[in-house]
């Protein structure tokens, strides 16, 4: 979550169900016939690697992946990371997209 300034609230929150997606993946395997567990099996292994990150992960992930498909740096490119991430995000203000891509571009991938 982001504040800045005394009358200023924006928040990013980070909604996660890894959790319920691991514990469907976990009951579907139970039941799995043979040519269905390989795919359910790697299914939940992506998950419990996701379900153990910490929410600035999963939302630095979540921007890289919005500026990747568009093909743009944030580091080097900051402006244009700004506009692709508020075009894919309607409601995204200045200030939090701004926020969001700085500190992708502070953090290593």
């Amino acid at each position: 979550m982001f504040k800045w300034g005394k009358d200023q609230d924006e928040s990013v929150f980070v909604i996660r169900d890894s959790r319920s997606v691991e514990a469907a993946l976990r009951q579907a395997l139970e039941t799995a016939d043979a040519d269905e567990r390989a795919g359910l099996q790697r299914a939940l292994t992506v998950v419990e690697q996701t379900v153990g990150l910490p929410d600035v992960q999963v939302r630095r992930r979540w921007v890289r992946d919005i500026l990747d498909r568009a093909g743009v740096d944030a580091a080097s490119d900051s402006v244009s990371a700004v506009k692709v991430l508020r075009q894919a995000v309607p409601g995204l203000s200045l200030v939090a997209a701004y926020q969001l891509v700085k500190d992708v571009a502070e953090s290593p991938a």
